[in-house]
């Protein structure tokens, strides 16, 4: 008798074609849930003046530059440059679908350890990206808030009886980690150790002026770029507010929300960057369109390609 070969289990996909998968599902689900913000925003595309709105999109591709020159500037070590000028595209779509910036945290992370850098150098660079790109935005929304003290009402965009409550859950925060830290001994270590290397990294980067320069004029074009594009979509949509003024309702707007754990912003960001238009002068439906349009620009319109892209790294093990 001829021996019965065993039945064949069915195929499974590999993990890695299942993990190229999971972008494309995520931009599907946040545009189902957001379709009508959405498509208000495409509708005020129709009537406004196109040459700003192609500045604003090129103000946004160059965002990701500045980003890929910050991220360089936060490591000692030479990265490859296009495949971290493309991390840099595929980790803002991951941005807009995790929350709090955890996406592009991720996806950076990974890159570099694959490109050889130890993880504990990675993560101090994370931080050290992170610091600069907040210092540099604060500092640069202080500046702005000197020269132009008029720019906004901000009696309105806070009202005196949050500073309260506001207070109160900061000083709770802080509160927690220092309890956390005195009372768990391996917190304590791990975190002294991280400080021990994230302090090391940095003066390691700050020796080399290449990379300080590239560190800190990197995280200042960042907002800078997106504040001049929101500004763009503003002209475009005749937004009777100087430009000024609009770049310090961005540099506010964005300041105020970075703690809300939302994906990529959505939702806290467009409702602050309404009420800081409104609160720089500017009429509420009015403001309404150019925070929608300029969402759609910034975020909607490159989500599908990012996602792409991201799914494409994943494929070829680039992260």
């Amino acid at each position: 008798m001829t021996a019965v070969p065993p039945p064949r289990s069915p195929r499974r996909l590999p993990v890695r074609r299942i993990l190229c998968l999971v972008p494309l599902l995520l931009v599907s689900v946040v545009a189902v849930r957001h379709h009508s913000v959405l498509a208000e925003g495409v509708g005020h595309l129709r009537t406004a003046q196109w040459p700003w709105l192609l500045a604003a999109a090129g103000m946004t591709c160059l965002t990701w530059v500045a980003a890929a020159v910050t991220r360089q500037g936060a490591v000692v070590q030479r990265l490859p440059r296009l495949r971290l000028l493309a991390t840099q595209f595929a980790a803002g779509a991951a941005n807009h679908l995790l929350p709090t910036g955890l996406g592009a945290s991720a996806v950076n992370l990974r890159f570099m350890t694959v490109c050889g850098v130890p993880l504990a150098r990675s993560s101090a660079a994370l931080a050290l990206y992170l610091l600069a790109e907040g210092v540099t935005r604060v500092g640069l929304l202080a500046v702005l808030l000197l020269v132009f003290p008029d720019a906004l009402r901000l009696g309105s965009l806070l009202p005196d009886a949050a500073w309260g409550p506001l207070l109160g859950a900061v000083a709770a925060v802080v509160l927690l980690v220092v309890l956390a830290l005195a009372l768990v001994r391996r917190l304590r270590q791990a975190v002294r150790a991280f400080l021990r290397t994230a302090l090391g990294e940095a003066r390691s980067v700050h020796t080399r002026p290449a990379r300080a320069l590239a560190l800190w004029g990197g995280s200042l074009a960042f907002p800078v770029l997106q504040a001049a594009g929101l500004a763009t979509v503003g002209l475009a949509l005749g937004l009777p507010v100087p430009v000024a003024h609009m770049a310090v309702a961005y540099l506010a707007a964005t300041v105020a929300v970075a703690l809300v754990p939302t994906p990529g912003g959505i939702g806290s960001v467009e409702a602050a960057l309404v009420v800081a238009l409104v609160a720089a002068g500017g009429p509420v439906a009015l403001a309404t369109a150019v925070v929608l349009t300029f969402r759609v620009i910034t975020v909607w319109l490159p989500l599908l390609p990012g996602a792409l892209t991201l799914g494409a790294l994943v494929r070829l093990k680039v992260i």
